[in-house]
């Protein structure tokens, strides 16, 4: 095992309106927002991410000619140990890096992003 599964992050136009929505429709508290994203936590550690996208098109399911816009994200303890595996497994580390120090962004080998991430708090 590389990861921890930890939730996954829906783009949108107002991460903090939907973060609002969710944490409403799911009872799960606010754990990280800033000027980017909102995550919110259940009380079991699930989490849900709000990215805010410049540009947002909303995804037209099912017809899919606007794909669904979300991605993964896997909590690791040692950002430069699961790189190298995952760079071993296939997965790409994409060119666009905006995590600094935190995450990692990565593309799988069908060219889907994920991130990897220290724990959060």
């Amino acid at each position: 095992m590389i990861a921890t599964y930890t939730g996954t992050t829906l783009d949108c136009a107002d991460h903090t309106a939907l973060a609002g929505f969710y944490g409403q429709v799911l009872g799960w508290d606010i754990v990280h927002s800033d000027e980017g994203s909102t995550y919110l936590a259940s009380s079991t550690g699930a989490r849900l991410g709000f990215q805010k996208v410049e540009n947002f098109v909303a995804p037209a399911w099912p017809d899919g000619k606007v794909p669904q816009q979300s991605h993964l994200d896997l909590e690791v303890t040692d950002l430069d140990e699961a790189e190298k595996k995952l760079v071993e497994l296939g997965a790409t580390k994409a060119e666009h890096q905006p995590g600094g120090d935190y995450w990692r962004v990565f593309l799988d080998p069908a060219g889907h992003p994920f991130c990897i991430a220290l724990p959060m708090g």
